[in-house]
């Protein structure tokens, strides 16, 4: 392995949050050193001291450089006040702590210059705070928020949580705006400690709440993409008009005979992947993946292929499709619909009867689609309802069925994470109102289909890092808390071992021994939170929840332009021409992957955000018809000002807030993830279930506030052992008024006389 290789492995770890000085032998013990590599961990070690990325502590133990004067990064503001600025480069102190006033008008997103301050020392180590002194690069101009009007002043309350105050707008007359639309301001004077924000109405989307407008709200808010340019439409047409299945059936294998299905949701309008399986004499099976052929109809440096690379993804909001390609080509010649003649490159992987592999080939393919299945018909099929569907794919679903079990207990035997975490689809009227919800569907069909498009995205990589190509992968690097042993803390405190060098093997060991208990919530997302984001780069890092060494993303070419670029390479490769230089000449390098990498990362997480964000909003907007209403609640967090509580059937997250709990002292430990009552005993950890009202909603920010339903007292498992059984406990219970008025809520004392219920504060909240 490479020592560059080595000093990223180094710096991953040092970064890691909770790491610990340590030396030389430690360091090399902990993170699993070979004797065979001492020499290539000792040279990467040797150029990180030398380039000062680390440095020597006391006791000779390594760690990051302390923080400069001056630090570079990126800033993200707290409504009240303060902020925290994470820096470009990596250092020991990690994020800067910016005290309200100190801000220098920066808000979340900007790229900021910080001036480093000691406060002092705790605990034998140096604090720092910052005060920002330029900044840089502002990171947004344009806002969404609802216009207001008070005292003859109209202002607009920006929505999300990147900017905390009011913007003054002046004639919003002039574009026929009222009060409560949902408008786009554009910023004309950021706002500092002494000056107001002011902006201009650049656009009004509507009244808050109707149908559409939200939906809008955060396309506008995200800046996602909007209609596609004529020219891209143009060249989109005239490929899809060209294409003749009957000319370039001679340039291809001809499956249009072989039975192939799709399986996809029931609103599913682009099918980019189908699935035919046949078997072989010695009892192996051949499994044929079979992905739309988007290269042949977007060419590499045109308006479609430019125009797609910069969107880089389809962005899946609910409700609607911002798709990466024009609906000529995504829902049309691209689509693999039924009994449509369709360019595939199909991956074809041969397997024994224990699902391990056997060989692969690829080629260039045109089938034709023998039947669209929902999930859930392929799920009623496999449990015994055929109804009207045919034999033959009736037995191909089934024959599906054995592969994908014993291809996934192979992977599991190798190192496979898999996760149980609940998850919710929203239920619309005609309306496009969102009424109820609804679990999503995780019947076998699902695993059928994923481990299916993992098996071909591995399949893919694997023939080309064979030929040292270059390329796009996807890449999931191993959980920096799992290596700090922070996640092993705070599993013991919710009662599981983990060892202090535990592998891949210990985590599934403890995913299997918790799944289906009642603690297996707070376990799987404790693992969760533990993981990296997966993003595209063409470093060789391995993809680690799914225990795989070479991966990228091969499948979904409609809908993620990596997958496009996957498609291209696998032509050059098709045709010979890696064999030859001029071939090799069109490979990007590995420069111009990284930037593209980069690029797809950031915007698969802008879209993934946005999702995210409308979903939460239109849950928000639903439960507020709930006020007063009594949920399960588990506990997923804590922080200064209380506990976060998630609504198991709504997976909506609020806040518990201290003075809604016992009147009592309340130390947090965010290492373990609990609060203590300092008076009673009490222990509120994550994965505690309460019993809690909806207090209040506020849909500008994105929060809903929570009390308890019931006493504490009630929760014996919270209890201390000398405060069990206790006759008389102090607690704060909540009351709300129904009707108009029920925006707002106020609570009650149930028992004990009405005091302050003091809340102590051992430190800064966390971002």
């Amino acid at each position: 392995m490479p020592s560059d290789t080595y000093a990223e492995r180094i710096l991953r770890f040092v970064q890691a949050r909770g790491y610990k000085p340590q030396k030389l032998h430690e360091l090399a013990q902990a993170m699993g050193i070979g004797e065979d590599e001492q020499g290539d961990f000792h040279a990467a070690c040797k150029a990180l001291m030398k380039t000062g990325r680390i440095v020597l502590g006391s006791e000779n133990a390594l760690m990051l450089p302390g923080p400069p004067g001056k630090i570079v990064g990126t800033f993200r503001g707290n409504r009240r006040g303060f902020g925290f600025v994470i820096p470009d480069t990596p250092n020991s102190h990690g994020d800067l702590y910016v005290p309200s006033g100190r801000t220098g008008g920066a808000i979340t997103g900007d790229t900021v210059i910080a001036r480093t301050l000691k406060r002092g020392k705790r605990g034998g180590k140096m604090l720092y705070e910052g005060r920002i002194t330029s900044i840089v690069k502002r990171g947004q101009s344009r806002f969404v928020g609802e216009l207001c009007r008070e005292f003859n002043r109209w202002f607009v309350v920006p929505d999300g949580h990147t900017l905390h105050v009011p913007i003054l707008v002046g004639d919003p007359g002039a574009k026929r705006s009222r009060p409560g639309d949902m408008v786009v301001v554009e910023i004309t004077q950021y706002p500092t400690e002494r000056t107001e924000a002011r902006g201009v109405i650049a656009k009004v989307l509507g009244r808050r709440g109707r149908p559409g407008v939200e939906i809008l709200s955060i396309i506008e808010q995200y800046q996602l993409p909007g209609e596609f340019d004529e020219a891209v439409l143009e060249e989109a047409r005239t490929a899809a008009m060209a294409y003749n299945p009957r000319t370039e059936v001679k340039n291809r294998e001809d499956l249009r005979k072989l039975t192939v299905i799709t399986i996809d949701p029931a609103d599913a309008r682009d099918f980019d992947d189908a699935i035919s399986l046949t078997g072989n004499r010695d009892g192996s099976m051949e499994l044929g993946v079979h992905i739309a052929d988007v290269a042949y109809f977007v060419r590499q440096g045109g308006a479609a292929d430019n125009e797609a690379r910069e969107r880089s993804n389809s962005v899946y909001l609910p409700g609607t499709v911002i798709p990466m390609l024009p609906e000529v080509l995504s829902n049309g010649v691209c689509s693999l619909q039924e009994r449509q003649p369709r360019l595939a490159k199909s991956v074809f992987i041969t397997y024994n009867r224990q699902g391990r592999v056997k060989k692969t080939r690829v080629a260039n393919s045109i089938i034709r689609s023998t039947k669209r299945l929902t999930y859930e018909q392929a799920t009623a099929v496999l449990d015994g309802k055929p109804g009207r569907t045919s034999a033959k794919v009736v037995a191909l679903l089934k024959d599906m069925e054995r592969l994908a079990k014993a291809i996934r207990a192979r992977r599991l035997r190798e190192g496979m994470l898999e996760l149980d975490l609940p998850e919710i689809e929203l239920v619309r009227d005609e309306d496009g109102n969102v009424v109820d919800i609804e679990p999503a569907d995780t019947s076998f069909s699902h695993k059928i289909i994923e481990m299916f498009m993992v098996e071909a995205n591995e399949a893919v990589t694997r023939l080309l890092a064979s030929r040292n190509v270059p390329h796009l992968r996807r890449v999931h690097d191993e959980p920096r808390h799992l290596a700090a042993g922070s996640l092993r803390r705070f599993l013991a405190i919710l009662g599981h071992e983990l060892p202090a060098n535990a592998d891949r093997f210990a985590v599934q060991a403890l995913l299997d021994k918790v799944r289906g208990k009642s603690g297996a919530f707070a376990v799987h997302l404790a693992v969760l939170r533990s993981m990296q984001q997966a993003e595209y780069a063409p470093t060789l890092v391995g993809h680690y929840a799914l225990a795989s060494e070479h991966y990228c993303h091969f499948t979904s070419p409609i809908r993620r332009y990596p997958d496009l670029t996957i498609h291209r390479l696998i032509d050059l490769y098709l045709t010979g021409a890696f064999k030859r230089p001029s071939g090799v000449q069109r490979v990007p390098g590995e420069k111009e992957l990284a930037e593209l990498g980069s690029l797809c990362s950031a915007n698969e997480q802008r879209a993934e955000a946005a999702e995210r964000e409308l979903k939460l909003v239109l849950l928000l907007r639903l439960l507020e018809k709930h006020l007063g209403d009594e949920f399960d609640g588990i506990v997923t967090g804590v922080a200064n000002v209380g506990v976060f509580v998630q609504l198991e059937r709504y997976l909506v997250e609020g806040l518990l807030r201290f003075e809604h709990l016992l009147d009592d002292w309340w130390e947090v430990d965010p290492t373990h993830g609990c609060v203590v009552g300092q008076r009673s005993g009490y222990t509120i950890t994550v994965g505690d279930r309460l019993k809690v009202v909806i207090a209040r909603i506020h849909i500008p920010t994105r929060q809903m506030e929570l009390a308890l339903a019931e006493p504490l007292a009630g929760t014996e498992a919270s209890m201390p052992r000398t405060a069990r059984g206790a006759s008389k406990v102090t607690t704060r219970r909540t009351k709300h008024i129904r009707g108009k008025t029920a925006a707002r809520a106020r609570a009650r004392r149930t028992k004990g006389k009405r005091h302050t219920a003091p809340v102590r504060r051992r430190q800064r909240p966390h971002r």
